[in-house]
């Protein structure tokens, strides 16, 4: 897919979802190779120190940055855990201490997170996705309630599942939701968590949609037919270029008094 069709998705899904984020294109490097030709053709940036992953993904949804992510500047653990960038220690169950009963607990739920194979991961690339210069591995669309009702409900249209099944994690929310995605090969929603929250800003509630690169033109082509059919992206009021409009036609109809002011007014 070319780099213009990259652009043209990208413009459609701000447009039409009125997002406020640029969709990530993340794309994980198992190759040296292909490390070695991005840094040679691709305009990239790097963080000036270590980064969590949900921050570095900060400078390609809000500006507009592809940012390369090696190992060496990752500073997260959780992150390499799930990357498989590191493995299984007792430092790492100790960090889960504050969400579980005992270590116990930690360890098994440390355990069972999505993680990529370890020591085969060379580099991780983010940005927009305008900007994708291959075929992203996952899109990663930081999004409101709506928005991400409507990506989902097209998801499953397109792909012919139902219901959908999120998997979300008690912490690793931005680096293990993109991994379950693509090693599921399926769609994911999930909350942030407490890192993502602070650490990779987002205050302002949004909800993560992890979409498999290859499988977005087709969520894409449903929305196209959807506006195309009835004049807008609405699934809640159809025909309404706004996602989630919420006019009721039943609003005169909700209505509340007091219990008994009937018979005190008789």
């Amino acid at each position: 897919m070319s780099t213009e069709t990259y652009r043209q998705m990208q413009e459609y899904f701000m447009n039409r979802l009125r997002l406020m984020h640029y969709p990530v294109a993340i794309r994980y490097i198992f190759e040296q190779e292909e490390l070695d030709r991005f840094k040679r053709d691709v305009p990239h940036y790097v963080p000036g120190k270590p980064l969590t992953f949900c921050q570095a993904e900060i400078g390609a949804r809000m500006e507009g940055l592809t940012v390369l992510m090696e190992k060496d500047r990752l500073g997260c653990a959780n992150a390499k855990f799930v990357f498989g960038w590191k493995g299984l220690d007792e430092a790492e169950i100790k960090s889960h201490m504050k969400y579980v009963r005992d270590m116990d607990q930690a360890e098994a739920f440390v355990r069972s997170k999505p993680r990529l194979p370890e020591g085969k991961l060379v580099a991780v690339v983010v940005s927009p996705l305008a900007d994708a210069y291959a075929p992203p591995h996952v899109v990663h669309f930081y999004c409101d309630n709506m928005q991400a009702y409507h990506l989902a409900v097209d998801w499953m249209s397109a792909m012919n599942v139902h219901p959908l099944k999120p998997s979300m994690t008690m912490n690793s929310a931005a680096c293990g939701g993109n991994v379950q995605a693509y090693n599921t090969d399926s769609m994911n929603i999930f909350l942030a968590c407490s890192g993502s929250y602070n650490a990779g800003k987002t205050e302002r509630g949004e909800i993560n949609v992890a979409i498999p690169g290859e499988q977005l033109p087709l969520v894409m082509e449903r929305l196209k037919k959807r506006v195309d059919d009835t004049g807008g992206a609405a699934i809640t009021r159809l025909g309404h270029p706004f996602p989630g409009a919420d006019i009721c036609k039943n609003c005169p109809l909700i209505t509340f008094k007091k219990a008994g002011a009937d018979e005190a007014q008789a």
